[in-house]
Parts: C-alpha cells; sequence; structure tokens
C-alpha cells in the first residue's frame, strides 16, 4: 500500500457531516436501538446504543465513502448510515462471541 492509498483511505474514515456533536449522539442512540432490534430483538441501554450508534456511523461511513460522497449528508442520510454500520457492528459481534 504505497502512502497516497493510505492517506486516502485514512482521509475516507475521517469524514463527517454537517449534523454536529449533539445531533451524533441523538442519532447514534436511535440507531444504535434500531440496530439491537434489527440484529438481537433489543437495545443494550442508552450509553451503550449512543456508543454503537456513533461507532457504527463511524463503520458505515467509510464503507459507504467509497460509493457515495458521505460528507453531502444530513440527518437522514447520517442515522442511515449509522444503522447500518451498528448493524454490522453488531453482527461482527455476535458472529465473535458465537465461536467462544
Amino acid at each position: 500500500m504505497t502512502i497516497l492509498a493510505a492517506t486516502e483511505v485514512l482521509a475516507r474514515s475521517t469524514t463527517t457531516t454537517s449534523v454536529g456533536w449533539i445531533g451524533y449522539i441523538i442519532i447514534g442512540a436511535i440507531a444504535g436501538w434500531i440496530a439491537g432490534k434489527i440484529v438481537k430483538g433489543g437495545g443494550a441501554g442508552l450509553l451503550m446504543n449512543i456508543v454503537i450508534g456513533i461507532v457504527g456511523a463511524l463503520i458505515g461511513g467509510f464503507l459507504l465513502s467509497f460509493f457515495v460522497d458521505t460528507a453531502s449528508g444530513g440527518w437522514w442520510f447520517t442515522l442511515f448510515t449509522a444503522v447500518l454500520g451498528a448493524v454490522i457492528l453488531l453482527w461482527i459481534v455476535g458472529l465473535v462471541q458465537s465461536r467462544r
């Protein structure tokens, strides 16, 4: 991997939208709750839902940045991205836990 390619990957992972920090916390809580309902049928508590949703938004934003301009998204696109990433995150965590 060249330095240019590594820089491009890092640039994709740090792309943010115009939602703001309070918006990320609210969207993170909603996305974590929705992802919990989709993957395992229940929520994980408010704080864990926020963490799952925000980490999911980073994962979803990184993956979608290869296909669309994620920086121009608003509330609904950020929520969709966060839910997508949170579902992927919970699915991977479920796979790791089932192997134990």
